[in-house]
C-alpha cells in the first residue's frame, strides 16, 4: 500500500505542520504585534509557494481561470487571512495547547457547512467523531 495515495496521509502531514506552526508561532510572537507577525508569515508562505509552483512546472496563466474559480478562491483567501489574524491574536493572548484545539473547532463547522452547502452526508460514526471534537474543545474552554 502506497501511503501517499491516501487522503489521510496528507491530512496527518497537515496536522503535523499545523502543530509545528502553533508552537513556532507562539515562540515567534514574543515582542511583536500579532497582525505584523501574520503579515511576515504570509509573505514567507507566498514566496515558498511561488518557488514550489515554478520549480515543479505547475504555473499556468491565472487569467485563464473561470470567474467562479476566482470568486471562490478570493472568498477562501479572505477566510484564510481572517483565520490567521485571529489565530495569531489568540496565540499571543493564550496558551498554544488551548488555542490550537479551539481553532480546530473548524472541523465541526466544516462538517455542518458541508452538509448545508455541499450536500455531504456524514455517517453516524463520522458524527460521533465530530461530537468528540466538540466535547474536547468544550473541556478546554469551559472551566469548572
Amino acid at each position: 500500500m502506497q501511503l501517499t495515495a491516501h487522503w489521510w496521509f496528507w491530512a496527518l502531514l497537515a496536522a503535523l505542520a499545523a502543530a509545528l506552526t502553533a508552537v513556532f508561532a507562539k515562540i515567534g510572537l514574543e515582542g511583536v504585534d500579532s497582525d505584523f507577525a501574520t503579515l511576515i508569515r504570509t509573505l514567507m508562505v507566498v514566496a515558498l509557494l511561488a518557488l514550489i509552483v515554478f520549480a515543479t512546472g505547475k504555473w499556468t496563466n491565472p487569467l485563464a481561470l473561470a470567474p467562479r474559480t476566482w470568486l471562490f478562491l478570493a472568498l477562501s483567501a479572505l477566510g484564510t487571512g481572517a483565520s490567521w489574524l485571529f489565530y495569531f491574536r489568540a496565540l499571543q493572548m493564550g496558551q498554544a495547547y488551548q488555542v490550537a484545539p479551539v481553532d480546530k473547532l473548524s472541523v465541526v463547522l466544516v462538517a455542518l457547512l458541508a452538509v448545508v452547502f455541499l450536500g455531504e452526508r456524514p455517517a453516524p460514526r463520522d458524527w460521533a467523531g465530530i461530537g468528540l471534537v466538540t466535547a474536547g474543545v468544550a473541556l478546554l474552554v469551559f472551566k469548572r
